[in-house]
């Protein structure tokens, strides 16, 4: 304890009383746990959150056009695109420069130019295929999983790779995949790209995405447990052989779901079969929201959703309030507080746990090039966070989500459908 010596605005009690000190250190550790355990997990995902490596003879074939996945399957890069002018064509060509077989959209009825943009490529690339769609839902079918339906349904590869309107995937995004298929023995690999922000609440919060997957779940129980309540997914880049699809009853056996993703997976790992969840840091790249409205929006959509209820919510919120922002409240009240055991044990586990969190932080920016001065204001973006997670409980209970113009009615498969320009849209359907 002789370090707090060294804190002239912080007067120390008498702690030679051996209750007092267990007393203190009790809650000091209550205090500072939840950013400790989320520290030390992000430095174990940190070595143990796959990346998908090259080998040798997939980096001297990456540039070949002849192979798709090296497996002997072919393979269809497979693309849901709804009013997605500003990034489509980026999207495409990233497609392209890969050695996939097919490259196939779906345009779900888009009312910019994204029409235009698919046409003009079409005419461009011999392996590109364009379906049309009228925006008009089966019953009981999410938008963006009907796409995916339609989709599967119609392409020709053996293995199928679905990636998001908004995702520049890497020149040896299958190489890559194709590993981490091989070394997990894998029957689904999902990943997270890198994500670009542009805005200052998009830099703020985005980070926030990374922060969740790494600091509560050691990575390796997602692919080493057959229990569905251990997973995390993100459908920006995903693949599966279309056997293992079929078998599952394909996308019908979701088509209710918002989060898509995480029921397709949890929807796999029921069924016996390997999930496999990398950072593909290295596989893409993306920018998933455009401005605070489509952040708001966007995690509005999916963090009731994702999480399973209201209670659930109030819970997740409670431990980033813990784990975040209760350390550096305490720090800063702690000097105006009389000195006792109490107060001492909740300035120090405080200050403990303002270093873990500020330390995480640092680590996650490093390895995954957030802005560095998201680090310096992260706690803002836990508040900013904790406002979004307050409207997405006030979209679902009030049975009316809002997405791409089409309006859901929370975890239920009943939609209608809004004229553009007359619901909120952004331009992702997200993770």
């Amino acid at each position: 304890m002789a370090f707090l010596a060294f804190l002239p605005t912080f007067a120390l009690p008498d702690l030679s009383d051996v209750t007092d000190q267990a007393l203190m250190l009790g809650i000091v550790f209550m205090v500072a746990a939840p950013a400790l355990l989320a520290l030390a997990l992000t430095l174990f995902n940190r070595f143990a959150w796959p990346r998908g490596h090259l080998s040798s003879s997939s980096s001297s074939s990456s540039s070949s056009s002849s192979s798709s996945i090296e497996t002997g399957q072919s393979t269809t890069i497979c693309i849901p695109a709804r009013n997605e002018a500003r990034c489509i064509e980026a999207t495409v060509r990233a497609a392209m420069a890969t050695n996939a077989d097919e490259v196939l959209v779906v345009d779900d009825a888009s009312t910019d130019q994204t029409p235009a943009i698919l046409a003009r490529l079409a005419a461009e690339f011999e392996r590109l295929r364009i379906i049309t769609g009228d925006g008009v839902l089966p019953p009981g079918w999410v938008g963006k999983v009907w796409a995916c339906e339609r989709l599967a349904r119609a392409a020709t590869g053996a293995r199928l790779v679905f990636v998001d309107a908004d995702v520049r995937v890497a020149p040896d995004l299958l190489q890559r995949l194709h590993q981490l298929v091989s070394d997990f023995d894998a029957d689904v690999v999902t990943a997270v790209p890198r994500q670009e922000t542009g805005s200052f609440f998009e830099g703020l919060v985005l980070p926030l995405l990374h922060l969740t997957y790494v600091s509560w779940l050691p990575m390796p129980l997602v692919w080493r447990l057959r229990d569905p309540r251990f997973l995390a997914a993100n459908g920006q880049i995903l693949t599966v052989d279309a056997a293992t699809l079929n078998s599952l009853g394909g996308f019908a056996a979701i088509k209710g779901e918002l989060v898509d993703d995480m029921a397709l997976c949890r929807l796999v790992k029921k069924s016996g079969q390997r999930v496999v969840f990398a950072d593909g840091h290295l596989l893409g790249t993306c920018r998933m929201y455009w401005g605070a409205a489509e952040v708001v929006a966007g995690f509005s959509k999916n963090l009731h959703q994702g999480v399973g209820s209201t209670f659930g919510v109030v819970a997740v919120m409670a431990l980033y309030g813990w784990a975040f922002l209760l350390p550096l409240l305490l720090v800063a009240t702690g000097p105006l507080l009389l000195p006792s055991s109490l107060t001492t044990g909740l300035f120090v586990g405080g200050l403990v746990g303002v270093v873990a969190a500020f330390g995480q932080r640092l680590v996650l920016a490093g390895r995954h090039r957030h802005p560095w001065w998201s680090v310096v204001l992260f706690p803002l973006g836990v508040l900013g966070l904790l406002a979004i997670a307050i409207n997405s409980i006030r979209w679902s209970r009030a049975g009316r989500i809002h997405w791409k113009g089409r309006t859901y009615s929370g975890s239920t498969s009943t939609t209608t459908s809004s004229p553009a320009g007359t619901d909120f849209e952004v331009m992702h359907d997200a993770a």
